[in-house]
């Protein structure tokens, strides 16, 4: 495996995050986001990995992970380059067991390998990054399924975002199973031509079917973000009572 993994820098303004991303979620958080956030926490609730150990790779300050979802696990490692996300998460009330981890496991291609390697028995959970950054080769998908078939992991993640409004009620998630991104498309905005863009992340955990939502994210601003997730071999050894008060 190549030994120049480069170190997670610090970095303030970046296109996955930073000051810009503090702002909108000062102001929009507790109104325009609202509905987002509650899809994230049903995905989160749902999500029961089996896992004691808890790796969240760019959360930026948490801002979509709900109350308490941190005290499931015995040990969380986080991996976020913005040293204001990093102490904004860990001052959350349930952030006690939460440590932080330099591996810049997005940078190069075997970094999802150092990643499983650094972290064998933990669930992954990719915080709406993956999109946000270019696969340093191929692309997201052949890479966690090359690197991470043996892992629980799951991520959320923006397939497109565009400025054309949706149709109404398209906060609401869907499970979805078809194979084109159009077809996708179709579900939450009315026909004819969108322009948009494309972030390379439709369909990531392959042909199974996936979970998605709309997230308007600013007033003129709207992105499609899909569920997509991985069980992986099961560890040998129960779940933390947290976990288990969790999934009953």
């Amino acid at each position: 495996m190549n030994s120049d993994c480069p170190p997670l820098a610090d970095h303030l303004l970046a296109p996955s995050g930073g000051l810009v991303y503090h702002l909108r979620a000062l102001r929009h958080r507790h109104g325009l986001w609202a509905p987002f956030q509650r899809v994230v926490a049903d995905w989160l609730a749902g999500w029961q990995p089996g896992r004691r150990e808890l790796v969240i790779v760019g959360p930026s300050a948490g801002y979509a992970l709900p109350a308490g979802f941190l005290r499931r696990f015995e040990r969380v490692t986080a991996l976020e380059p913005d040293p204001l996300a990093r102490w904004l998460l860990a001052h959350r009330p349930d952030a006690g067991r939460l440590g932080f981890s330099r591996l810049n496991c997005l940078a190069t291609p075997d970094g999802l390998a150092r990643l499983a390697a650094a972290h064998p028995e933990a669930a992954i959970l990719f915080s709406n990054v993956l999109g946000q950054l270019a696969a340093p080769a191929e692309d997201w998908r052949r890479l966690i399924a090359r690197h991470l078939s043996g892992h629980a992991w799951a991520s959320y993640h923006d397939v497109i975002s565009t400025t054309a409004p949706p149709k109404p009620g398209s906060e609401q998630a869907l499970t979805i199973d078809d194979q084109s991104l159009e077809t996708t498309l179709a579900h939450f905005w009315p026909g004819g031509t969108i322009e948009l863009t494309d972030h390379e992340t439709f369909r990531l955990s392959g042909d199974r079917p996936h979970r998605y939502t709309v997230w308007q994210i600013t007033r003129q601003r709207w992105h499609l973000v899909e569920w997509a997730d991985n069980s992986g071999a099961q560890p040998p050894y129960a779940p933390s009572p947290d976990q288990a008060q969790t999934s009953t």
